[in-house]
Parts: structure tokens; sequence; C-alpha cells
């Protein structure tokens, strides 16, 4: 099987959810012994469709422009036995490079009009063009986001070129969450299945597409860490490469965001067989408590005070936020006595360890 694979993305291949997935689906299909290549359409000169119809009547089969999507991308296309489209989604559906691609590919049509039958009118085809499979990835945690995209594929098909798989990838930035780990290898694994599949049958299995589509996490959880990222980017002046690059860390406004973000770093294993309560007092621009109880690798938070806490941090909300997110030494400022702590100070510094650490 002779396969191409169109990638839209445009970010580089390491900061690219979309390409994450095509490599594991790749990486199955040449398992199974396929021939696949890979082409970037970022690093290729495609120039948009412009409805000349020179393609149909002066120079039937082939477009006007010398570009190479002509020259090299449109003769890979047809010489295909089936093609990957891998786009993020952007706007609803399928983003503007995948676009300029899929309709340089008019060429492959004649122009004349025959009745299906569905009874709906369609142009028949001049060369035989591949099967399809759509890859895609959103922030969204929805898959619902993915309708309107799936909706354009399943209407924009060649003739009796069909759509074969359509792999949509909710929420695709919590696959590189350390605390989803176990989940995110299973889609790794499922994706790698759907390519072998794919070569061997020209389908996917519903129990494999399941496993890479499964819910990672609650909407509502999603959105609220989503809100604190983005805020936090807005407050320094950065985007979201810079954000990973810094190694930042989403910072908490309020109690509440502090409650919720707070437990993502901590290294709950160090409780061991015990269940440990931290209890923080803040003062300064906000003033009030809250404490943690942390037992079988989870840390549930709750505002107000608890009885007989194991430790006790006694701080301004201010400076402990600027602990949480790097931009002050909390063993310093500890030294210095900028906040006070009761209780067992080995105990806290295993789990303000990272496990990995």
């Amino acid at each position: 099987m002779k396969v191409l694979a169109v990638n839209s993305g445009p970010r580089p291949d390491k900061e690219s959810y979309t390409v994450m997935l095509l490599n594991l689906l790749v990486e199955g299909m040449r398992e199974a012994g396929a021939e696949v290549e890979v082409v970037n359409l970022r690093e290729k000169k495609i120039r948009n469709c412009i409805g000349c119809f020179t393609c149909w009547t002066k120079t039937p089969g082939r477009c006007l422009h010398k570009d190479d999507m002509t020259l090299e991308l449109f003769p890979k296309f047809l010489a295909s036995d089936l093609i990957i489209y891998a786009t993020p989604l952007y706007f609803h559906t399928i983003n503007a490079a995948l676009a300029a691609f899929m309709e340089r590919t008019l060429p492959a049509a004649l122009p004349f009009f025959e009745e299906g039958e569905d009874g709906k009118t369609f142009h028949p085809m001049r060369y035989q063009v591949p099967p399809s499979v759509l890859l895609s990835v959103c922030g969204f945690p929805e898959a619902s986001e993915f309708d309107a995209m799936l909706e354009f594929f399943e209407r924009t098909r060649h003739g009796e070129a069909r759509p074969v798989a359509a792999i949509c990838r909710a929420g695709a930035s919590l696959l590189s969450v350390p605390q989803l780990g176990a989940k995110a290898r299973e889609v790794f694994d499922a994706t790698k299945q759907a390519g072998r599949e794919l070569v061997y049958n020209m389908q996917i299995a519903p129990e494999t597409l399941a496993r890479i589509t499964q819910p990672l996490g609650d909407a509502k959880t999603f959105g609220k860490m989503g809100n604190i990222y983005w805020k936090t980017c807005i407050a320094e002046g950065v985007t979201p490469k810079e954000f990973d690059d810094k190694k930042m860390v989403p910072r908490p406004q309020t109690l509440d965001d502090f409650m919720f973000v707070f437990p993502y770093g901590l290294n709950t294993s160090a409780a061991g067989d015990r269940k440990v309560r931290l209890q923080f007092h803040f003062s300064g621009d906000i003033s009030d408590s809250c404490f943690f109880a942390i037992e079988k690798g989870r840390a549930d938070a709750e505002q107000g005070t608890c009885e007989k806490p194991d430790l006790i941090i006694e701080t301004p909300f201010g400076l402990w936020m600027d602990v949480l997110t790097r931009k002050a030494d909390g063993q310093k400022l500890f030294m210095d006595g900028k906040y006070k702590v009761q209780g067992d100070l080995a105990l806290m510094m295993k789990l303000f360890q990272k496990e990995s650490d």
C-alpha cells in the first residue's frame, strides 16, 4: 500500500499535537508494511485555486499554477492508495493550508453533471483518486467540536473515493499532562494500532477508535485549568510556546484557583500510608485559609481550617504564588522569615518535590 500523509499543521513537529498523533499512525502503518510519505504543507508553495477552470477546459486535468501542488503533490496524490489529511482544528473545520490543498485537487474531476443514486448532482472523475482518512486535534474538550469538520469531510469527498476513517482527538493538550500519562499511553498505542488496521482492513475497528478518542477529563475541570493558564499568559505577556519554553506554571489569582491548581504540583506519594493534612493560612491581598487532605495518592482541598494538621504554612498569598510559580526561592524566603512553617519540615520538602526528581 502506498500512502500519502499530508500534514497541514503550521507548527514545528515537536510542538504539534497533530504531528504527535500522525507520527504514531504512520508508525503503525509502516509496521504493517505500507510505504508512507509524510508531506508538511508548511514547507511547500501552494497557491490558492482561483476558480478559472483552466484545468477543465484549456489544459484538461492540469492546473495553470506551476507550483509544488502541480509539479509534485498532485501527481503523488493520484499515485497513492490512501491519503491521510492531518489538520489541527482552528475555526471549527480544517485549516487554511489543507483547504488550499484540497481545492487544488479539482483537476481530478470532470466538469460534467451526473445524478447519483441519492438523486444529488455530482461531477464524475477524470482520474481515480485515493480514499481518505481524516486526523485532527483540537483544544476544546468536547468531541462535538468536530461536528462541522466531519460534515465537511464527508460532503467534500471525490466521487467514489470514500472517507474510510476519521480520527478526532479533543482536548489534545491533555496528552502531555503527567497525571494523565497512563491514559495518554493508551491513546498512543491505539493510534498505532489504527495505522495497522488501516493497512490490513482499510478501516479502523470501533473499539480502537474509542480508545483513541476516550475522554481524558471532564469539561469543567479542563475549562477551569485553561482559564487560569490563559490568564497567566496574558498577565505575563507570553505566548503558549514561551510559557512552555520557560517551564512556567499557571498562577492562581484567587483562593479557589489555588485550591484547584496546587494538588497538581504535589508529590502525593510522599504521604505513604498516612493521611496528611496540610494547612495554609494566607495574609495580604487574600486573607483566608484552606487545607489539603492527602491520602492514597490524592489531595482534596477544602476552605477553612482542619483539626490537628501535620503542617501549617502561614504566608502572604502573593508571596506563596511567587513560590508556586518559581518566581521566588521558597527555601530562601523561609530562611529569611518571609513565611512560617509549623510541623514536619522533612515531610514538607518531600510533598513539594516532583515525583520525577
